[in-house]
């Protein structure tokens, strides 16, 4: 059974990630910050074990102080997906000091911090898989979210960087980049520029968290000679 642990799993994301690997050979870690509803919904209707963590994963004490208690109460963790964050849409000269800190602490530094408190675990296993949740915007940069946009493409740069550090103890490491999700963080965007993105879109459509879910499905259970790859799922917007 692996054990596999996931964040941001009450976003529209990470919910279909959860919904994708719940099964009765997988042991599902749920973490999420405010409003778990739809994890217990989850729990109810699907077969695996399913264990709830709540957790301010800006905070590095309380990360650590979760991964703890996983790894003394079932031993180990197989799988981390990062699929947390959040998102800014504002131009640059409106930015606080605030926002950016908010949109780091989120989308880059709970990463690392998340990620740092789980490799210990898995160099010592000689054996782990990391899946980061990132955005196109991280490969090409985005109007109105440079922000977000920086915050991301760390992240893929990270993931790139650890692919090699962890490699040799045999862990892997990839990131996904959607492209726009048809989820709760987009829906406040108008329906001019999802018609404008649309139509620069080759499928001629927005995605759904299923369509990022089973790659993720791919990744956590079937690969095992994938690492360091920037696996852009946006329906070719950013060729």
């Amino acid at each position: 059974m692996k054990n596999i642990l996931i964040t941001g799993a009450n976003g529209g994301i990470g919910s279909a990630i959860a919904k994708k690997l719940a099964s009765k050979n997988t042991r599902l870690f749920l973490i999420y910050h405010n409003n778990k509803d739809i994890l217990d919904n989850i729990r109810q209707t699907h077969s695996s074990e399913i264990y709830l963590y709540q957790c301010n994963l800006t905070k590095e004490k309380e990360i650590k102080a979760l991964i703890d208690d996983i790894i003394y109460k079932f031993k180990k963790i197989d799988v981390l997906i990062n699929a947390h964050g959040v998102s800014l849409f504002q131009q640059i000269q409106d930015t606080s000091e605030k926002d950016y800190n908010h949109i780091f602490d989120t989308n880059f530094k709970s990463i690392v911090f998340t990620i740092k408190h789980v490799a210990k675990h898995m160099i010592s296993e000689k054996y782990g898989n990391i899946i980061n949740i990132s955005s196109m915007w991280g490969n090409v940069g985005a109007s109105m979210e440079s922000i977000y946009s920086a915050a991301k493409g760390a992240l893929n740069t990270l993931t790139l960087s650890l692919a090699k550090e962890l490699g040799p103890s045999n862990i892997c490491v990839n990131a996904i980049c959607p492209g726009l999700i048809d989820t709760k963080m987009n829906a406040k965007l108008d329906s001019s520029a999802i018609s404008e993105i649309v139509n620069s879109t080759p499928l001629n459509r927005i995605g759904s968290p299923d369509d990022v879910a089973k790659i993720v499905k791919f990744l956590a259970l079937d690969s095992s000679f994938i690492t360091g790859q920037i696996i852009t799922v946006d329906g070719g917007f950013s060729l």
